[in-house]
């Protein structure tokens, strides 16, 4: 892991960080006559269609060579087909096999887009691939996937882009320079919350796959069962085999935020959960609320609730974050919102900038600029794969800490958990053949 810094230094870095970034939209990398980026995507799900539709809708130069998803009508489902078609001359490759886009040696970079569990059995061999990478959150489904990433990024030179947007955020420039000045002291707690009303579907009988899709594929690494409707487009989230919950999926936004905020650069020490269901049954493997409380080794406290029977959020945001400071707190939001209160009578310190309050500061185009301009000039993108897996464990040791309903002690330097075997089984996973890591790293 990265050698301990300065929440001031840190912040102050991200903030740098995040300028830079900005400034490198309008760079001339980016300029209409700039050589096209050669560009695969794998997974053409919602999140795909959002970033391509994005890159054509600002005439990026990107070249899509290969649009490839298990299912055959994804592309067109999604408006990714039809997107790219008044983009570019030559359509891209049709194919459902990822490996088709890791042995094409013209194809510079990949996107990942896909359920959870498939994401290191792609990410690993398109970076041994020499493909530099944007990852999807989480980029791991276990946490023992992370050092892989770390590893692979490393020893194969490759840019490696984690999808936690706000990483490239004017909001989160401009909350980290307030952070920075110390305007509410000392950042002790942070919390971050996700309160949504997520549907449940009630159970129904297996049946055959629909016409066009590998399901053998699509079930990868993921045990064999029969194909259930419910467990296949957007509702895979709630089962374990391909998903990480809501902890995992719309959580780890929050919960990298709440890491940044509180400026911590290792992993926690102890961490307790709690979860059940109160309120929505049906077929799903997570509870429908979870506290997760996650502690560090100089006495810093982050906390992580989702609350998923509830049409209303907190503070008006379905979800976000508090960072409690000595001095007061900050109330901020990916949804492109920040709110600083000073004192015991909680008065209303600074606030967003209009112009960058809401859409325009959720990241996403700053992120995918940050990552192509990487691709070209070798540097470092904004969310590291070191980044990644400090937030991305969260995830993994809180759902570790929910399932064995027991305190675990975790060493940050090692990265094992302590005198509990059974709850550090569930550090890694069994991976289906011939679906699993690459044997080499």
């Amino acid at each position: 892991m990265s050698a301990e810094i300065t929440r001031r230094k840190f912040l102050a870095t991200t903030a740098t960080t995040a300028a830079a970034i900005a400034a490198a939209s309008e760079a001339s990398a980016f300029a209409p006559q700039a050589e096209p980026i050669r560009v695969g995507l794998i997974g053409c799900g919602g999140i795909m269609s959002s970033h391509v539709r994005r890159i054509v809708a600002r005439g990026l130069p990107v070249e899509f060579t290969h649009l490839c998803d298990v299912d055959d009508h994804q592309p067109e489902r999604r408006g990714i087909a039809k997107a790219i078609s008044g983009f570019q001359k030559l359509e891209p490759r049709r194919t459902r096999n990822f490996e088709e886009v890791l042995e094409d040696k013209t194809v510079q970079a990949v996107i990942v887009a896909t359920p959870h569990h498939q994401h290191a059995p792609i990410a690993l061999p398109a970076m041994q691939a020499g493909k530099d990478i944007y990852l999807e959150k989480p980029g791991s489904h276990v946490f023992s996937e992370g050092p892989l990433y770390i590893a692979a990024a490393k020893k194969y030179s490759v840019v490696f882009q984690h999808g936690s947007q706000m990483r490239s955020s004017p909001v989160t420039e401009s909350a980290g320079e307030l952070l920075a000045s110390g305007i509410i002291g000392e950042v002790k707690m942070t919390k971050a919350w996700n309160c949504q009303n997520r549907e449940v579907r009630k159970p129904v009988a297996d049946a055959k796959p629909p016409a066009g899709v590998d399901y053998d594929r699509w079930l990868g690494p993921a045990p064999e069962r029969p194909f259930n409707e419910n467990r296949f487009h957007q509702y895979w989230r709630v089962f374990r085999d391909y998903g990480n919950g809501d902890i995992g999926d719309d959580g780890i936004h929050d919960i990298d935020m709440a890491r940044w905020g509180l400026g911590v650069t290792k992993h926690p020490n102890r961490i307790t959960a709690h979860g059940s269901t109160i309120a929505k049954q049906g077929d799903r493997d997570y509870p429908d609320n979870m506290m997760v409380a996650f502690h560090y080794d100089d006495g810093k406290v982050l906390l992580y609730e989702d609350r998923l029977f509830t049409p209303y959020g907190y503070r008006g945001f379905d979800s976000g974050n508090t960072f409690y400071g000595t001095e007061g707190y900050m109330i901020f939001s990916r949804r492109g919102y920040y709110q600083v209160y000073l004192g015991a009578k909680e008065k209303e310190g600074p606030t967003v900038p209009r112009e960058i309050r809401g859409g325009a500061g959720r990241g996403y185009d700053e992120h995918m600029d940050n990552f192509l301009k990487c691709v070209r000039t070798r540097e470092t993108a904004s969310c590291t794969p070191e980044i990644a897996h400090l937030s991305c464990s969260l995830v993994h040791l809180g759902e570790i800490a929910f399932r064995a309903q027991d305190v675990i002690n975790f060493d940050p330097a090692t990265e094992t958990i302590q005198d509990n075997p059974a709850a550090a089984k569930l550090l890694t996973k069994t991976y289906r053949a011939p679906y699993g890591l690459p044997d080499t790293v």
